[in-house]
């Protein structure tokens, strides 16, 4: 049961489970089965499983389930599921509840490989689905109808941070019955209000951020009871999405330390984006937390925060992006996010290299912009670090 603790006591206690021995570090259960006493005690647990009895790994686990356990205490959902990506859990979360004929809308600013799983997979098996701009209210209210059984997006779109108003989305979505679904990786579990803001069902690539520490993939989703264990779980155990007892347990370790990696990065964040804003080789710095932003108070009101990406459009185009990406020291160039250590993207030639020139320009994914997830290191040496590299331009 979820207590009345704070964030950063769930995030540390919140769903532990400890064997007889009584081990503080949370226990690593690296098994793939699990023994019975009796034949009978096993035909039971396959009838109904209790809270505290597992089966095969696939299914679930104790490490598992310590994690499934602490982010929906965090999220402020009744439930999660662990899976093995992030992509598995944005697949999952839409095809478990899914079949031919069925509506989907979806914001159309949306990481690439979730734009393939909505354009690709699902109307492959006979989902009818529409985009719509994100951030347009109206276009939401004209596309949703009686017939959507779900709709999805990115509570901040990746790369460009444009965000969907989740509160007013899902009065749209809950009025013709459907199901709120919301990837919510840029906004990250601390920032994070979509539950209390109307989400259904929230998806994370816990690489992000939960690591946070470039050690292993990994995918949750967070929702009801019911949705989970009713609906996601079915489709997930069978179709072997689950994560590893190893990713849950580095997992668990990284939630210790989320809300202050992810308050130090947005911090670092805010400061990069105010110094980058006054640099004339820059056309556009985007950053929620910034006032030049479009949804700036959205933003705040949302999250509360700016979040910990920075998003640039550096003059000259993919040359010169090129050159500054190369002649970075302490950023590297890599293509995640959320990580400790600060990270440089080119979406266009990269995380987004698969869209058409066209889709690319209507997303706002330039050739000289470039995506910057802020780590821990020291803004001052990391905006010393970007000055350099801009100068190589």
């Amino acid at each position: 049961m979820t207590k009345d603790w704070k964030t950063r006591t769930k995030l540390v206690h919140e769903g532990s489970r400890r064997s007889q021995y009584g081990e503080m570090a949370e226990a690593i259960f690296l098994t793939q089965g699990f023994a019975y006493p009796t034949a009978e005690a096993a035909e039971q647990r396959f009838i109904k499983a209790g809270d505290d009895e597992f089966i095969y790994a696939r299914y679930g686990n104790p490490t598992t389930r310590m994690f499934e356990e602490r982010i929906a205490a965090l999220e402020g959902t009744e439930d999660a599921f662990a899976t093995a990506s992030g992509m598995a859990a944005v697949n999952g979360a839409l095809t478990a509840m899914l079949r031919a004929g069925d509506h989907v809308v979806s914001s159309k600013a949306l990481f690439g490989s979730c734009l393939y799983i909505l354009e690709e997979v699902l109307t492959r098996y006979g989902v009818n689905v529409t985009f719509v701009d994100g951030a347009d209210l109206d276009q939401w209210r004209a596309a949703v109808t009686p017939a959507t059984k779900a709709v999805f997006f990115e509570s901040m779109s990746n790369p460009t941070l444009e965000l969907v108003d989740i509160t007013e989305v899902a009065k749209i979505a809950h009025a013709a019955g459907a199901l709120v679904i919301v990837d919510n990786v840029f906004a990250t579990p601390v920032f994070s209000r979509a539950v209390a803001q109307g989400a259904d069902v929230v998806v994370y690539s816990t690489t992000k951020h939960i690591d946070g520490q470039g050690r292993a993939l990994g995918g949750v989703i967070c929702g009801t009871k019911d949705f989970i264990r009713k609906v996601a779980e079915p489709y997930l155990k069978h179709t072997g999405a689950a994560m590893s007892p190893f990713t849950a347990w580095i997992m668990l370790n990284g939630m210790a330390t989320l809300d202050l990696r992810c308050r130090a990065m947005a911090d670092s964040a805010k400061k990069i984006a105010e110094v980058l804003s006054t640099d004339a080789r820059i056309s556009k710095v985007i950053f929620p937390g910034l006032s030049s932003h479009p949804q700036h108070a959205l933003a705040m009101a949302q999250m509360g925060s700016g979040g910990t990406i920075v998003t640039f459009d550096i003059k000259g185009g993919k040359d010169a992006a090129f050159k500054f990406c190369n002649a970075l020291e302490i950023v590297k160039i890599s293509n995640n996010l959320g990580d400790a250590k600060t990270i440089a993207t080119h979406p266009a030639t990269t995380t987004h290299q698969r869209l058409p020139q066209p889709q690319k320009d209507a997303l706002g994914i330039t050739p000289g912009l470039i995506r910057l997830s802020v780590g821990l290191e020291d803004a001052d040496d990391l905006i010393a670090d970007l000055q350099n590299a801009l100068s190589a331009i």
